[in-house]
């Protein structure tokens, strides 16, 4: 925390915010509270103005180029699974898919579109570099999907995406304002790789119909296609990312995930 002594003065009491990296921490000085974090992506500033995460109070450039941003600390708490269904989910989601100053943010930032091609690309030279290409039938049948359903999965133009939805990065303070954290997975794609998330881990099936319309966006089969295709996408992603780190329980876990949705994309 050396660091935060050339942003804050001694009068501030710091703690880790926990978190993969170790670059985030609270702030606090009498009444007043902070969340600070170094080297975030330029993003945030557009992130802030568009009311998506809490405010960017300031942002500070070190001597050696790194960045120091302070947000606005707000009381709140995570959004519950349940809560996942309601329409201000839907309704904030539908804002940042659509939102162009976001897009021209991420673009001027130098990120690409992600498509289809590239998604099944990566994947595939993944599993082989880790030569479990080949390792399980769920692996071999969630590709062949992949490969099947290429032409459908690029159908859809693509929008900023959050990357990681769930939950625990959904904040609802105590004056009732939503917002969605921790923009490090941020990527321009098809926005299904957000909301075919939230619709398989949270909503019943039988509700999924009426959180689409509510999002804007018509259920058929070929939609459903596309959903399961980004999710067996990302859960052969997330194999190869376990499996690397040695993580087998999650590894297998995860397999079980991919065996249900190879079931669901062989009953369309």
């Amino acid at each position: 925390m050396e660091w935060f002594k050339k942003v804050l003065d001694e009068d501030w009491d710091i703690t880790p915010a926990g978190g993969l990296t170790g670059e985030a921490y609270f702030a606090k000085k009498e009444s007043k509270q902070l969340f600070l974090k170094r080297n975030s992506s330029p993003f945030l500033a557009v992130l802030s103005a568009e009311g998506i995460v809490p405010k960017l109070v300031w942002t500070k450039r070190m001597h050696n180029g790194d960045v120091v941003t302070a947000q606005k600390w707000l009381e709140g708490r995570e959004l519950k699974p349940v809560e996942m269904q309601h329409q201000r989910v839907a309704d904030l989601l539908h804002k940042i898919h659509h939102s162009t100053e976001l897009l021209h943010m991420l673009l001027r930032l130098g990120k690409k579109p992600i498509t289809a091609d590239d998604c099944i690309h990566s994947i595939e030279k993944r599993l082989t570099a880790n030569q479990i290409r080949h390792a399980s039938i769920e692996i071999t049948d969630g590709l062949s999907y992949l490969n099947k359903y290429l032409a459908v999965a690029r159908q859809q133009k693509q929008t900023v995406c959050h990357g990681d939805m769930n939950h625990h990065n959904l904040l609802l303070t105590d004056d009732n304002q939503l917002f969605l954290i921790d923009w490090d997975n941020a990527m321009i794609a098809d926005p299904i790789a957000d909301y075919g998330k939230v619709l398989n881990s949270y909503i019943p099936k039988e509700n999924w119909k009426n959180w689409l319309t509510n999002y804007g966006v018509e259920l058929d089969n070929q939609f459903l296609i596309r959903m399961y295709w980004y999710l067996i996408a990302d859960a052969l992603s997330y194999l190869a990312f376990h499996f690397e780190r040695n993580e087998h329980d999650k590894y297998e876990e995860l397999l079980v995930s991919l065996r249900e949705l190879n079931i669901q994309m062989r009953l369309l």
